[in-house]
């Protein structure tokens, strides 16, 4: 058992990359823990909190208790299924700012720049938003489609950011991200379109491509050089051998786990689990980034929202007309319209992401409001906060520790507050007084910054974009674990190619990015030659430093 290239991970990138280098020629083997995708569950759009609850489906990690929220665990659900994340995500179909990319060049990503990577975005779409060829692709194999936002509540929401003074924009992923309009996700013909339905099972048709189900345990190395991956297949230690590369794709969580159980990593917490150092890479695990959200609730004065079919009978008539047409409510993930704003003046670019849905309900749709109502979903875009992922044991099957270190600076909640205020007076516009009857949530009488903050420790959740684990840099960047090329430093014949590399955490939802990731580094590893940068210019909001808005 064994290829030229051996891939740990059939996610976001994993799907992308072994797409991409079948495509080429090469022979490919990916290793997957987790098994099929088939079933509503997780091909109906509306179905969407299902799977990440469902432990056949997600690896069912937790945070350790976070000291600044109160000691709660965050749960850090991350795809155990063809398809990885992306089969068990909102479906939100976010590339991130131009910025977010330059930034990343900037600190020693070279070649990772927005010019470096628009050509790549462009590749892996099918943009069914009509012609932009300057920004969008409509030829990949990704597709991207908007909802139909039939619902008065999607127009309300974008109206009262117009009238609260905010640019409203026709294409969040084209030339101007910020503003407020309608929101893209990777939903075609009424179905997730996961990485899996995109490129793997593509790749699978044809004869260099093939799936083995097994739990990857480590990397084996030689001589320095990876050589192959040992894995549980059946209640049997195996080893799959890759005769050009190994590459890590196996998420931000396992990823890192993996590279310390291999013995790369910081050579004091390698000694400690009793793993021989191969690399010492003291970057491994560090840096660890996500983004945080609440839920601003309203209850709603008019019956207009998806509360009248939160109940049984509603949910079996939404699920039949989708088996049976693909249509209607099942077809969509309801987050149709969205916004990106600055924060204040002197942001450069938006540092907050909306996503507005029109029901109130966690996100794990495990409570609704009682009666009607709606939400926006809001956080803060580039938390200075850091965390890490370690090694709980030397043992493969035990789950990492995970420590997000979650709202550790002043800043996260100086940003915070501002998305609590700035939301306020949104839902305060004209647009929405036929609607607005009251705020379920976090409720009128939090007002001052000692209230808002006792809110947010109790409410403020994971949006679930864990990413940083595994930097990119410059070689001689001690803290750096992959070089420009995803290739770990320190050890040959190895990469990484998921959100771990992410330097910084991007605007917005990460699956775009990540499988951008996996589409970039095919090209790196097939060492053809990259696509030719765009130099396209997004847009900036000129009264950037005097306003914020």
């Amino acid at each position: 058992m064994d290829a030229e290239y051996v891939i740990v991970g059939a996610g976001s990138a994993g799907c992308a990359l072994a797409y991409r280098l079948a495509e080429a020629g090469r022979k490919v083997l990916v290793i997957e823990h987790g098994g099929s995708d088939a079933g509503p569950f997780i091909q109906m759009p509306a179905a969407l909190s299902y799977p990440m609850n469902m432990g056949i489906y997600d690896w069912g990690f937790q945070s350790e208790p976070e000291p600044n929220l109160g000691g709660r665990r965050l749960a850090t659900p991350r795809g155990k299924v063809i398809g990885g994340s992306s089969s068990i995500n909102g479906m939100v179909y976010v590339r991130g700012h131009a910025r977010d990319f330059d930034h990343w060049a900037e600190q020693g990503a070279s070649g990772w720049g927005y010019a470096d990577v628009l050509p790549y975005f462009k590749r892996m779409e099918h943009w069914h938003g009509g012609a932009d060829g300057d920004w969008r692709g409509d030829a990949g194999p990704l597709h991207i489609t908007r909802g139909p936002r039939l619902n008065p509540l999607f127009h309300a929401f974008v109206e009262a950011g117009r009238e609260a003074g905010y640019p409203v924009t026709e294409d969040y992923n084209g030339r101007q991200q910020e503003g407020f309009g309608p929101m893209e996700a990777t939903i075609w013909k009424g179905r997730r379109w996961s990485a899996a339905n995109a490129y793997l099972k593509p790749a699978l048709k044809g004869p260099n491509c093939r799936v083995v189900r097994a739990l990857a345990r480590r990397v084996v190395i030689e001589n320095g050089r990876a050589v192959g991956v040992e894995v549980m297949q059946g209640g049997e230690v195996k080893v799959i051998r890759a005769q050009a590369e190994v590459i890590l794709a196996a998420s931000s969580i396992n990823t890192p786990k993996l590279l310390l159980l291999s013995g790369i990593g910081a050579a004091s917490h390698l000694a400690e689990h009793g793993v021989t150092v191969v690399a010492d890479r003291p970057g491994v695990g560090a840096n660890l980034q996500d983004h945080m959200e609440i839920y601003m609730q309203f209850a709603s004065q008019l019956p207009v929202t998806l509360y009248k079919y939160w109940n049984l009978w509603g949910k079996a008539l939404i699920g039949a007309q989708w088996l049976f047409t693909g249509r209607g409510l099942g077809a969509s993930n309801q987050f149709e319209s969205c916004a990106f704003i600055r924060s204040k003046a002197g942001v450069d670019y938006p540092d907050i992401q909306y996503h507005f849905l029109p029901i109130a309900v966690r996100y794990d749709g495990k409570v609704a409001a009682g009666g009607h109502g709606f939400q926006a979903h809001v956080g803060p875009m580039r938390s200075p906060s850091r965390g890490a992922v370690t090694l709980r044991s030397g043992r493969p099957e035990d789950a990492p520790v995970i420590r997000f270190n979650y709202m550790s600076t002043e800043q996260d909640w100086v940003d915070f507050r501002a998305c609590i205020r700035l939301t306020r007076e949104i839902f305060g516009q004209a647009a929405f007084k036929p609607y607005v009857k009251s705020e379920i949530q976090p409720g009128a009488a939090v007002q001052t910054d000692d209230q808002i903050d006792a809110f947010i420790r109790e409410h403020a959740e994971s949006a679930y974009h864990p990413c940083g684990t595994a930097r990119m840099g410059r070689r001689d960047d001690p803290m750096a674990v992959v070089d420009a090329d995803c290739r770990v430093i320190g050890v040959d014949g190895l990469r990484v190619a998921d959100s771990s590399i992410f330097p910084r955490i991007t605007n917005g939802n990460l699956n775009g990015p990540s499988i951008m990731t996996g589409e970039k580094a095919a090209d790196h590893i097939l060492g053809k030659g990259m696509l030719a940068p765009l130099n396209a210019e997004p847009w900036i909001n000129p009264k950037w430093q005097a306003s914020q808005r």
